[in-house]
Parts: C-alpha cells; sequence; structure tokens
C-alpha cells in the first residue's frame, strides 16, 4: 500500500487506517463534520482576513458563496453586490 502522506511514519498512518475502519458509522461521520466545521472555520478566518471591516452578516453571506457557489447563494440569501466578490 502507498502511503496516504509523505509526512507521516508508515506504522502511525497503518495504525490511523485501522482505527478508521474500526470506526463505526456514528464514529466516522462525527469525524466527518468535525473536519467540515475545522474547514468552515479556516474558511472564516481567511475572509475576516480578505474582509477586516465586514460584518458577521457579509462574512456569512461571502462563506455561502464559497461553499455553495456564486449562483446557488444569491438564490439562497439573495444579491449582495458587495459579497462573493
Amino acid at each position: 500500500m502507498t502511503a496516504l502522506y509523505s509526512d507521516t511514519h508508515p506504522q502511525m498512518e497503518a495504525l490511523q487506517i485501522q482505527l478508521w475502519r474500526q470506526a463505526n458509522p456514528t464514529q466516522k461521520m462525527n469525524m466527518v463534520a468535525q473536519l467540515n466545521a475545522s474547514a468552515r472555520l479556516l474558511a472564516l478566518t481567511g475572509l475576516r482576513s480578505r474582509y477586516p471591516q465586514a460584518d458577521e452578516a457579509e462574512l456569512r453571506r461571502r462563506l455561502a458563496a464559497l461553499i455553495l457557489g456564486e449562483d446557488l447563494a444569491r438564490k439562497v440569501y439573495g444579491d449582495d453586490a458587495n459579497a462573493g466578490k
């Protein structure tokens, strides 16, 4: 089996894969939810860095544009000339 991560020792990677395989569906869904929450937090952090004057509503709209795409975000949240650009 080829390595998934070049910076991880092969034995530790094998252990991680074993733990993933042993996890029940609920545990796996929790892992996915945590990864999604982390990705959302990283995206919001980047948006706050790029748009320091934006309020929370604008940041949520910009995040929606990143996640959903501008067309769907516009349908869901309305047309906002400042967000998503």
